[in-house]
């Protein structure tokens, strides 16, 4: 604190009223409410102690105490924004220490709790979308059921089965996706969401810096894993068997719930993920990995207009 209390004296003593206002300011201080009930509670202060002590006394007294005056962090008029002063009296001698206000500790904790979303290519308003939100129609209300039985349970625990959302180009799935990892962002826990397409390119990129069996981890292990337009991705063997069967493989045996959208349904998909990008069929091979999409998830059909129009 010993910075502030400098700048503060040099403030004073560079202002050409000082002097004359020194007597006005120092009344000012002593007849502060809250000052007085500070000297009063500690009668072993002597006058030279106080008036040593005049300019943490002012300081104190022009601040804000929890946000008493301040109307938001952003707007915090205290020396050291989001900090709230504290008079304290040690072997007689007053001292000025800070403590958080409770609004910079609900800054810190928005800020943990963003970092539980963590993304790969989705977009800001897929991020920032709510629950709240969510408009409900006839054609969405299964996605809107099941949505909301899922948020039910997460308090208990996170359930296995997270929901694999299916229907036509625009009807909302990606916004569900973002308004369910806000929710569980609220209930502190992770989430990632990932953009197929983008994330097939990811991981083949990934082999170079060998930093691939690290990235594959991580999605194994995160509480929710969300990913967002499978089937759209260019397909190839290595991908669908060694990356997401491994993924998915992993979450099935450890109970952990994955999140999907695809413009396919899980039958759908499993004829998509059958033809190899060397124009053989593996319906074997796919069927392996539609098997432990249905042990993650729940298929839920979406209906209705596009709402990107």
């Amino acid at each position: 604190m010993e910075p502030i209390q400098s700048s503060l004296k040099k403030w004073l003593q560079n202002n050409q009223n000082f002097q004359e206002n020194y007597s006005r300011i120092k009344q000012e201080v002593l007849a502060d409410p809250e000052i007085k009930e500070f000297i009063a509670l500690n009668p072993q202060l002597t006058t030279k102690e106080i008036n040593k002590n005049l300019m943490k006394l002012y300081e104190s007294k022009t601040q804000s105490k929890q946000c008493d005056r301040c109307p938001s962090f952003d707007k915090c008029i205290n020396m050291i924004k989001g900090y709230s002063p504290i008079l304290a009296v040690e072997n007689n001698e007053i001292h000025l220490s800070y403590e958080k206000c409770y609004r910079l500790v609900a800054h810190e904790k928005q800020k943990d709790q963003q970092n539980l979303i963590q993304s790969l290519y989705m977009p800001k308003e897929i991020l920032d979308a709510a629950y709240e939100n969510i408009e409900f129609d006839l054609a969405r209300k299964d996605a809107i059921r099941e949505t909301s039985n899922f948020l039910d349970q997460i308090h208990a625990g996170v359930p296995a089965k997270g929901i694999y959302f299916s229907g036509p180009f625009g009807v909302g799935k990606t916004y569900f996706l973002g308004a369910i990892a806000n929710k569980l962002k609220e209930a502190n826990i992770s989430s990632m969401l990932i953009y197929m397409p983008e994330f097939v390119r990811e991981m083949k990129g990934s082999i170079k810096d060998d930093s691939i069996n690290k990235k594959i981890d991580f999605f194994k292990k995160t509480d929710v894993l969300m990913l967002d337009d499978i089937g759209a991705e260019t397909q190839s063997a290595w991908f669908r068997d060694e990356i997401l069967g491994s993924i998915l493989q992993y979450r099935m045996m450890e109970r952990l719930p994955v999140f999907f959208t695809s413009n396919y349904s899980i039958k759908q998909l499993g004829e998509q993920l059958a033809i190899s990008n060397r124009g053989g069929v593996e319906k074997v091979k796919a069927g392996r990995i539609i098997e432990r999409i249905k042990q993650v998830s729940k298929e839920v059909s979406m209906f209705g207009e596009n709402r990107r129009d």
